[in-house]
């Protein structure tokens, strides 16, 4: 159940355009695959960068509602750390491209955590919408970059 505050346009504008780096490196992918390994790296830098960032909106969701239970805040720090251990296994042997793929798919999981938030309390008008969006969107070329 959504309330009546609604999304402001800037939020969902800004929110498309944090896609681009990553179209970019898909794009880059295809037109410039002398710098594939730049390209991966920074594909997968970007959205470990985004995924993490997922984690401090849930933190903070915990702080603004104040009575939040352990539990979210322990989910909240959870993106961080997949993002740091598919660091760790790329420098320990892991391809860009697994690190990539599990990356990708943690992020088109991540909306799981907004829908059980959602459900303990209302959230902005097209908040839930437009995190289902980007959240595909950013898993989806992320895995693109893993398979390219």
């Amino acid at each position: 159940m959504e309330n009546h505050a609604s999304l402001a346009p800037a939020a969902r504008m800004l929110g498309y355009a944090g896609l681009l780096p990553l179209i970019g490196c898909v794009a880059g992918l295809v037109l410039l695959p002398m710098h594939r390994a730049l390209l991966l790296d920074a594909g997968f830098g970007y959205a470990a960068l985004i995924f993490s960032f997922l984690g401090g909106l849930w933190w903070g969701q915990g702080v603004a509602r104040g009575k939040a239970s352990p539990a979210l805040f322990t989910v909240a720090v959870v993106p961080s750390l997949i993002a740091w251990g598919l660091m760790l296994l790329r420098l320990l042997g892991w391809t860009t491209q697994e690190a990539l793929l599990g990356l990708g798919a943690a992020i088109l999981l991540s909306p799981i955590v907004d829908l059980a938030l959602e459900r303990k309390q209302a959230s902005v008008q097209g908040w839930i919408a437009l995190r289902l969006q980007l959240s595909t969107g950013l898993g989806a070329l992320t895995l693109a970059l893993a398979v390219l």
